[in-house]
C-alpha cells in the first residue's frame, strides 16, 4: 500500500478544523472545545478563556468560568508537562489514568528530592487533607507538615521569588493520581482541592487503557506527528515514545517528506488552510503543533517563539501558518487590540482581522478597537 502524502497547509488545515477553530461548531460548550485541543492551556486564566471562546460560536469568558466553577464541566489542574490546564471534567478519569502513567523525570537535586516512600506518604496525605477542603498553598503546607512530619514543609525548592516548601515537588503526581486540582481562589490566592469532592466516586482509568485513549485524542487533534513530536507534548524520552508509538496501530503517511503517523485509517483528504485567526498566549493549536518550522516559518521564528518555545506570544494566524504577533491593553469596558502583520494583508483578509477583533472583544465581554502597527511587548514568563 502506498503511503499517502500530505502537505503542510493541508494537516494545519485538517488541525485547525478538528481544533474547532475554522469554523467553530455549532453545538457543544466549554468542555467541548477544551477536550478539541486536548486540554487548554492555563497557565495565563484569561488567555485560557480566549481559546475556549474562539473555540464556540457565542462563548464568553463568564460562560467559561461557570462551566469551571458552577457547572463543573471542565476541571483546573495539572496537564501534559505539568502545566496548569483546563481539562474536561468527563475525561478527567482518563487524562489522571494516562499522565500517572508516564515515567518519572527527575527535576531537582538529589538532597532536595523525595524518596519514594516520602512521594507515596505525601500523595496520600493530600488527597486526604483535600477530600473536604479548598486550601492555600501556606494551609496546605501547614496541614501536611502536621501530617506527616515538618520535613514536608523544609524551603528545599527554588523558586520564582525564594523557596517553595518541600512537598511541592509531588504536585504534580497527586494530580495525575487524581486526588489534587485547582479550587476557587481565596481572593488572590490559588488553592488546591480534591476532585472528588466534585466527581462523586472518582478515580483515575486503567492506565495502559488510558495511555491508549490519550495517544489517539493527541493523534486526532495534532496528527499527522511522529513519536518526536508525542514525546514532547508530554515532555517525556522519545525512546519511550516510540515504543508507543511501535505497539500502537496507526498508519503511517508523509508529512512534506518526512514520516509521521495518524490513527489507524485517519487519512481522509482535507482543505487546505485558510482565513485569519488571532490565538491568544499559549493556546493549544499554537504550542502543540509541529513541525514548528512550517508553522512558524522565516520571520515568525524570530518574532513569535521565544527562546524556541512557543505560547509565549499571542499570535495571528494567516492560512494555517503564523504570519504576525498581537498584543492587548484591556480597561473596564474596553480591550485595544494591536496586531502587527509580518507582510501586507489583502482586503479580504484585513476583513477577516476585523472580524476576529470583533469576536476576541465578544469573548472579553469589552469594546474592542483595532490597530495595525508594531508590537514591542517581549515574551510572556
Amino acid at each position: 500500500m502506498s503511503i499517502v502524502e500530505l502537505t503542510w497547509s493541508e494537516v494545519s488545515g485538517r488541525r485547525l478544523r478538528r481544533h474547532g477553530l475554522t469554523p467553530p461548531p455549532e453545538h457543544g460548550g466549554p468542555a467541548d472545545a477544551a477536550a478539541a485541543m486536548c486540554g487548554a492551556h492555563a497557565q495565563v486564566m484569561s488567555a485560557a478563556e480566549v481559546s475556549i471562546g474562539l473555540r464556540l460560536p457565542d462563548a464568553t469568558r463568564t460562560d467559561v468560568r461557570n462551566a469551571l466553577w458552577v457547572e463543573r464541566s471542565l476541571v483546573k489542574t495539572f496537564g501534559p508537562r505539568g502545566t496548569v490546564h483546563l481539562l474536561p471534567a468527563a475525561d478527567l478519569a482518563l487524562w489522571c489514568g494516562a499522565l500517572g502513567a508516564l515515567p518519572a523525570a527527575a527535576r531537582l537535586a538529589p538532597d532536595a528530592r523525595v524518596t519514594a516512600e516520602q512521594a507515596e506518604e505525601l500523595v496520600e496525605a493530600i488527597g486526604s487533607v483535600l477530600a473536604d477542603a479548598e486550601l492555600t498553598v501556606d494551609e496546605l503546607t501547614k496541614a501536611l507538615a502536621d501530617r506527616v512530619g515538618g520535613w514536608a514543609a523544609d524551603p528545599v525548592m527554588p523558586a520564582f521569588q525564594g523557596m517553595w516548601p518541600r512537598w511541592r515537588q509531588v504536585t504534580e503526581t497527586a494530580a495525575h493520581r487524581g486526588v489534587l486540582c485547582f479550587g476557587p481562589n481565596k481572593g488572590r490566592k490559588l488553592t488546591y482541592t480534591n476532585p472528588a469532592r466534585w466527581l462523586p466516586g472518582f478515580a483515575p482509568a486503567p492506565r495502559p487503557e488510558a495511555m491508549d485513549w490519550l495517544l489517539g485524542r493527541y493523534l486526532h487533534a495534532y496528527g499527522p506527528a511522529t513519536p518526536q513530536d508525542f514525546a514532547r507534548w508530554l515532555a517525556r524520552t522519545p525512546g519511550w515514545a516510540g515504543d508507543l508509538f511501535a505497539k500502537s496501530d496507526l498508519t503511517e503517511v508523509s508529512l512534506e517528506g518526512t514520516r509521521s503517523w495518524v490513527a489507524r485509517g485517519d487519512t481522509a483528504p482535507a482543505d487546505p488552510a485558510e482565513g485569519v485567526l488571532l490565538l491568544p498566549h499559549f493556546d493549544a493549536f499554537a504550542v502543540g503543533s509541529r513541525p514548528r518550522e512550517l508553522l512558524y516559518p522565516g520571520e515568525a521564528r524570530d518574532r513569535a517563539l521565544a527562546r524556541g518555545q512557543a505560547g509565549n506570544h499571542p499570535v495571528l494566524l494567516v492560512d494555517g501558518v503564523v504570519a504576525g504577533v498581537w498584543h492587548q491593553k484591556r480597561t473596564a469596558k474596553a480591550v485595544a487590540v494591536t496586531v502587527e502583520p509580518f507582510a501586507g494583508l489583502t482586503p479580504r483578509r484585513r476583513e477577516q482581522l476585523d472580524e476576529q477583533v470583533l469576536r476576541l472583544g465578544a469573548v472579553l465581554e469589552a469594546r474592542p478597537t483595532l490597530t495595525i502597527g508594531t508590537v514591542s511587548v517581549g515574551p510572556h514568563a
